[in-house]
């Protein structure tokens, strides 16, 4: 099996998929922008060739790569990045290339747009915030008469919680159109709730050989865009409701051969024409792994390899290694360089020692929305995770 892995040092984790790959026989090929010998010596170790572009930006690089590939290794079996911001390019390299085993171009847009992904929820039979398209003001108040302030504005096609504002009220609803974006925005209701996700991995007849949640119970946007406290953690035990929304889901949107990830609310009020509190409502689809650590994580807290089971997924089509550890919750605290914190660091590495599972440091990239220094840590209870991350954010005085 030739597979053509984009941009595969970043994240830095994603070297996991790329040695699971090779473990398993698959012939691994790297393209990508860093240089050769900056790459992680574990990352030189698995793949069979790297080729280097000015920018992964370029297309035209980007195809002349794959290109060269396929001249010296023959078909190319599979092309994947895992990586959000690079899912329109991987698919337009699928369809130029005939690489069958992922979405093409012609079919990238419900997994891109926000929008489009509504109707799949319907289909679904899982309820949606209602929206309107942005396109001026008197539309946007005549929605706004409808469902009420605040409203939530964002990219249609983004990636996760950047350049999305919550409006409270007429003054921000003006300044938002008085510096309209430029690109296409959509408007939805807001819906109070905690980001609760379904992540995994499906073969090719659609069957989840993997699946865990994660929940945030603060907002996202509140991270990305006024620094807050980043906290989130892995469930110890899937929720059947959680489950029940995410295989209708990727049903009705047909996933395939994929890592996923789907984000739902969890509506912590009731929510006239969504439900009533705890009901699941759908927010979006990620055709890729969650970001940062969260890989990591899903292995801390099920005793698991998602790397391995992702490897096994591209190449078997099944589960070859079987895992049966212990299940805890995973907690991750993203620590911001500038905020005065009541414990240092490495006080609070000593108090939680053995408990911790991975501290390091954000990349810059993602620092904004997931903090500076991460501290990743598996517990028992709740009450054990809502200790440890109000001891991570306790600020002085």
């Amino acid at each position: 099996m030739n597979f053509v892995f984009m941009s595969p040092n970043f994240p830095e984790g994603y070297r996991y998929f790329c040695m699971r790959l090779k473990e398993n026989g698959a012939t691994v090929l790297g393209v990508g922008d860093c240089p050769y010998d900056q790459l992680h010596p574990e990352l030189q170790e698995a793949l069979t060739e790297y080729y280097k572009v000015d920018t992964l930006e370029d297309y035209d690089q980007c195809l002349r790569a794959v290109g060269y590939f396929t001249g010296k290794y023959g078909k190319i079996d599979w092309l994947e990045s895992n990586n959000e911001y690079w899912l329109e390019q991987d698919a337009a390299l699928r369809t130029d290339f005939n690489i069958t085993s992922g979405v093409k171009s012609a079919d990238i847009l419900p997994f891109k747009s926000k929008m489009t992904m509504k109707r799949y929820f319907a289909a679904a039979g899982v309820p949606a915030a209602r929206y309107i398209p942005v396109t001026d003001l008197a539309a946007a108040e005549e929605f706004i008469a409808q469902v009420g302030y605040p409203v939530i504005v964002k990219p249609d096609n983004g990636v996760g919680a950047n350049a999305t504002y919550r409006l409270d009220g007429r003054e921000a609803l003006e300044g938002f159109f008085a510096q309209l974006p430029a690109v296409q925005y959509v408007m939805e209701e807001y819906v109070a709730g905690a980001v609760t996700t379904y992540d995994g991995v499906v073969n090719s007849q659609g069957e989840v050989l993997y699946a865990a949640s994660h929940i945030s119970p603060d907002s996202i946007m509140d991270m990305a865009n006024e620094g807050t406290p980043c906290s989130y953690y892995v469930d110890r035990d899937m929720p059947p409701e959680v489950e029940a929304a995410g295989k209708a889901v990727l049903k009705a949107f047909g996933v395939k051969s994929r890592f996923f990830h789907l984000e739902f609310f969890r509506l912590t009020e009731d929510h006239p024409g969504l439900g009533k509190a705890g009901d699941i409502v759908a927010l979006e689809v990620n055709m890729r792994p969650a970001g940062g650590f969260t890989p990591d994580m899903l292995n801390f807290a099920g005793s698991v390899d998602v790397y391995q089971i992702w490897a096994d997924m591209v190449v078997y089509d099944r589960l070859v290694h079987t895992y049966q550890g212990e299940r805890h919750y995973c907690v991750y605290t993203g620590r911001r360089d500038y905020v005065a914190y009541d414990l240092p660091q490495w006080e609070l590495e000593r108090r939680y020692a053995s408990a911790l599972r991975l501290t390091t440091r954000m990349p810059d990239a993602l620092s904004c929305t997931m903090g500076n220094q991460v501290c990743i840590a598996c517990f028992d209870t709740l009450e054990e995770v809502k200790g440890f991350i109000d001891d991570a954010f306790r600020v002085q005085g």
